[in-house]
């Protein structure tokens, strides 16, 4: 066996046995023995590309799982417009709520407002013992609609002076007492619920 034999690929010839002599394909591109490179129709030709017969398309599961990760994208971008659309929602029923109330306490201090002189009028009237009989019985019903719509009277002889919701219109001392107090309610005060809507007009009595 030469050199240049030796250069060669050993192939076994089909259907032979192992005990067949090897047949060598020479793949070399420049002839040995002339020294001339040979053409590409005498070099043998090269095997394939063994990646060219590989598929790389995405299989049925694979495109299954990009389909189900969308849907779950799209759903999530859904969900997240539906909790924004709640929420503002929810801000906007709340704020309705608020005005409702507003305008609904608005409303009953325009009236109450109205009726202050009237209803003055009937508490100088009970203060003298003026008020009796049938008139007596429509200031109780006058009083208890008021009640109904978070109205509230308030001042009272004895009570201690607050000027927040106290005016005092008269001022006397005394050496009993010991903080200044109500001794003389001249017009009581109103207010509905937290918001005053008179202040109650009195006298007070104070320490020396």
């Amino acid at each position: 066996m030469t050199a240049d034999e030796t250069r060669g690929t050993p192939e076994q010839p089909e259907g032979g046995s192992g005990d067949s002599p090897f047949h060598f394909t020479d793949k070399r591109k420049v002839d040995p023995t002339t020294g001339e490179p040979r053409d590409a129709e005498q070099t043998p030709a090269e095997p394939a590309d063994p990646l060219e017969a590989l598929d790389f398309e995405p299989s049925p599961e694979a495109a299954e799982d990009s389909e189900v990760l969308a849907a779950k994208a799209q759903a999530a971008e859904h969900l997240d417009a539906l909790q924004r659309e709640r929420a503002s929602f929810t801000n906007y029923r709340n704020r309705a709520l608020r005005d409702q109330e507003a305008a609904r306490t608005r409303g009953t201090q325009d009236v109450l407002t109205a009726l202050l002189p009237v209803l003055d009028d009937i508490e100088r009237a009970k203060a003298h013992a003026e008020l009796s009989g049938p008139m007596a019985a429509i200031a109780e019903k006058l009083d208890a609609s008021l009640g109904k719509f978070g109205v509230e009277r308030f001042g009272a002889v004895g009570e201690e002076f607050d000027p927040t919701v106290h005016e005092a219109l008269m001022h006397s001392t005394d050496a009993d007492v010991t903080s200044t107090t109500i001794n003389l309610v001249i017009e009581p005060g109103y207010r509905i619920g937290d918001k005053l809507v008179r202040a109650a007009r009195v006298g007070v009595v104070g320490p020396e």
